[in-house]
């Protein structure tokens, strides 16, 4: 973890999309964070320790869905699966798809494995995941506006945790989608979608990954924007997500994931967010842990 000494955040953007507004002062104080996202190892010592069984490894509760059969009720998660080609973008369930036996330990579904693994970030795990690790650890969730305030490394107005510039000099700085969402990706990767964590620059206070890779929940609950100071809002679709299938509960996420692309997403900065119903467990959806001082 490191310190980050507490100050005045300007929370928000009205460059992009609404729910960011309106533009704020919000005051933070000092907090220890992590440095990256709590990889697969990580993780696997957490369940070795408590024997904690994810949301995703339980089979859905056949009251949330009264007219799904029973017998696809069964433990999963949702899975992104590139299309063949191009296809209109208003429709995630082009690219996302349920499938049964995908958890943290089989990303991509019963048959892959964490093997190589071990430095990306754990996926496929629920707000309740993320929170019994981090009290495991002895610490908890960011809220939104910390998590904002640290991911900004100092810069304030940046449109990105190390500038305006997206690619400085050509340069990737973050693990988000290259090229035509969700069909082609230039970014090549070793295993899956994600990359270790530490693949790409730190922020101005030492932090990785805060743009891309996964997205990351915070604490906050969600709200359709700043000026409904984090009241809990009905549940909504957004880009990078497919709507839950669960309880309407939502808390903020935050970082973009390397499912973000310009020509779809361009959520891969401090000042984005979308919401995520508490049960939501995918394969681009991790956290970090903060701590206080």
């Amino acid at each position: 973890m490191v310190l980050v000494s507490g100050g005045l955040l300007i929370q928000g953007s009205e460059e992009f999309y609404p729910e960011e507004q309106p533009v704020r002062e919000v005051a933070v104080g000092d907090l220890w964070i992590d440095i990256h996202t709590v990889t697969n190892a990580e993780f696997r010592r957490f369940v070795k320790d408590t024997g904690h069984v994810t949301v995703a490894e339980q089979p859905p509760d056949s009251a949330d869905f009264p007219d799904a059969d029973p017998e696809g009720l069964v433990p999963g998660s949702l899975v992104f699966t590139p299309t063949a080609g191009p296809v209109p973008l208003d429709d995630w369930k082009r690219w996302w798809r349920w499938q049964p036996g995908a958890d943290w330990r089989h990303p991509e579904g019963p048959d892959s494995t964490l093997n190589g693994r071990d430095q990306h970030p754990v996926v496929h795990v629920a707000h309740d995941d993320a929170a019994a690790y981090a009290e495991w650890a002895g610490k908890r969730l960011p809220t939104e506006a910390e998590w904002e305030y640290a991911a900004r490394g100092g810069l304030v107005h940046a449109r990105y945790p190390w500038g305006d510039e997206f690619m400085p000099r050509g340069r990737a700085m973050a693990n988000t989608w290259h090229g035509d969402f969700p069909w082609r990706n230039e970014l090549p990767k070793k295993h899956g979608m994600t990359t270790p964590v530490g693949s790409y620059p730190a922020n101005g206070y030492g932090l990785v990954d805060v743009s891309g890779n996964v997205w990351e929940w915070t604490a906050s609950p969600w709200s359709v924007s700043h000026a409904d100071g984090g009241a809990e809002a009905v549940l909504t679709s957004s880009c990078c997500a497919p709507a839950a299938r669960t309880e309407s509960t939502q808390f903020v996420t935050k970082g973009g994931s390397h499912l973000c692309a310009p020509n779809y997403c361009h959520r891969y900065r401090p000042a984005a967010r979308q919401g995520q119903t508490i049960r939501s467990s995918t394969g681009h959806l991790g956290f970090r842990c903060a701590a206080n001082p």
